[in-house]
């Protein structure tokens, strides 16, 4: 079964978290260690009888911070569906994941805990555009110059977000989604891109925030010592 290929004809696993923890061609780590988390990586692992490609996906979804409290847990409608790639198994049950995000999807309907299993499940339909979309050249020269220019080029993550951009073999689309994911940490900026269907959207709002970026740091430059405020610096 190729990486990419979901069965959207059932419920998936969701996990939620506090934020977008993951973006579509992006990877990321995850610790599980709550026992509704363990069961669920168990029953995804089960599914594939040992080989992590026929393995069944997980979505990584987000809790809304306005309608979650102490009591009351709620989702938001646009999660990001991956897979497990690589995994370490603890002697506790605990476990060490790496998961790749392979397509964003809206959440339908909730499919609760119910008798033995303890965690969550979603019927989902797919929101990535089911063609490769368009190149974008203009987008990616724009990205490219503001991440290469002398104020964004000192960002933390600049070097690998600009070998991204020099990468032909990276479709503007993906470059997009990974630049929000690892450029950005806002968490309302992110799911706004991950919650975005429209490619052509998503390089618009990638491409704002990073020319406003680059905006706010050539005002920081502009700042002469005498008026930092005391003790500080604009870092």
């Amino acid at each position: 079964m190729p990486m990419h290929a979901i069965d959207f004809g059932r419920p998936i696993p969701l996990f939620p978290l506090g934020g977008v923890s993951l973006m579509p061609h992006a990877m990321s780590r995850f610790h599980i260690f709550e026992p509704r988390y363990r069961q669920m990586v168990e029953h995804v692992l089960a599914a594939g009888k040992g080989d992590l490609e026929r393995a069944d996906p997980i979505a990584l979804a987000v809790l809304d911070p306005v309608h979650t409290d102490g009591a009351t847990t709620s989702i938001r409608e646009v999660a990001c569906i991956g897979r497990i790639t690589r995994l370490e198994r603890y002697p506790d049950g605990r476990f060490d994941l790496v998961v790749h995000g392979v397509s964003r999807a809206r959440i339908d309907e909730l499919d609760q805990p119910e008798a033995d299993r303890l965690y969550l499940r979603a019927w989902m339909r797919p929101i990535d555009e089911s063609a490769p979309g368009p190149a974008m050249p203009e987008a990616r020269r724009t990205i490219s110059g503001l991440l290469r220019g002398p104020r964004l080029a000192r960002l933390s993550q600049g070097e690998f977000a600009r070998q991204l951009t020099a990468n032909e073999q990276v479709p503007t689309q993906a470059l997009i989604d990974l630049i929000a994911f690892v450029v950005f940490s806002d968490q309302g900026l992110r799911y706004r891109v991950l919650a975005d269907a429209d490619c052509r959207s998503r390089a618009a709002t990638v491409t704002r925030e990073l020319q406003e970026l680059d905006r706010l740091v050539e005002l920081v430059d502009r700042q002469e010592p005498g008026a930092w405020p005391k003790g500080l610096s604009w870092n």
